[in-house]
């Protein structure tokens, strides 16, 4: 069966977007779509028909990143368990800001904001707005259903996601190394989550 227009295989979307991240990384938004292209093994045309632009292509590297950091907010097990789902996101959240590659992606992009303001603003809004308001719409229904008692949800994610963080985010978009081990950012999310659960209690 014929593909749709703008359709690609699961693989090569994967593959762009894992190429994407080193690309935009290493040279900033200013990087080319022919070198993501080439990194991908994909023509550039395969990119323009699935994205159109640089900006959408950043767009889908942020919507998966956010999708990977808010999964534990939109199962049975998170709902019924908000505390534990609060964890895991700062657990991820965390994860991903330490990760090198990452790091470096956004380090890049906030260096080129000014240069490229389309694409920084679709950094923004696919990106850490749209993780907030996924959280904020998690902290909604823990409220309505009385587990948390949140009359800001939005302003409660922006508590949470900052309190989870701290200065970790700082240092790595300034490339300072502050490593991490796994059970030390496990303690970090289920004391922050712990706080939070306090502060918010029904």
């Amino acid at each position: 069966m014929p593909r749709v227009a703008g359709q690609i295989d699961l693989s090569k979307n994967e593959a762009i977007l894992d190429a994407a991240v080193d690309v935009l990384g290493e040279r900033g938004v200013s990087a080319s779509m022919e070198e993501i292209a080439r990194r991908a093994c994909v023509s550039k045309q395969t990119i323009y028909n699935h994205y159109g632009s640089k900006a959408e292509l950043v767009q889908a590297l942020c919507q998966r990143r956010v999708g990977e950091m808010t999964a534990m907010l939109e199962t049975p097990e998170g709902i019924a368990d908000p505390a534990q789902a609060l964890a895991a996101f700062a657990r991820v959240l965390l994860g991903k800001l330490l990760d090198a590659r990452g790091a470096g992606f956004w380090r890049m992009a906030m260096m080129g904001a000014f240069e490229a303001p389309d694409i920084a603003r679709a950094l923004y809004e696919a990106g850490p707005r749209e993780s907030r308001r996924r959280l904020a719409d998690f902290l909604r229904l823990e409220t309505e259903a009385g587990r948390l008692a949140c009359p800001d949800p939005l302003e409660a994610a922006e508590f949470f996601a900052g309190m989870a963080i701290g200065s970790y985010q700082t240092a790595a978009l300034l490339g300072v190394e502050r490593p991490l081990t796994e059970p030390q950012i496990d303690r970090i999310a289920r004391e922050a989550s712990a706080r939070f659960m306090r502060a918010y209690a029904a």
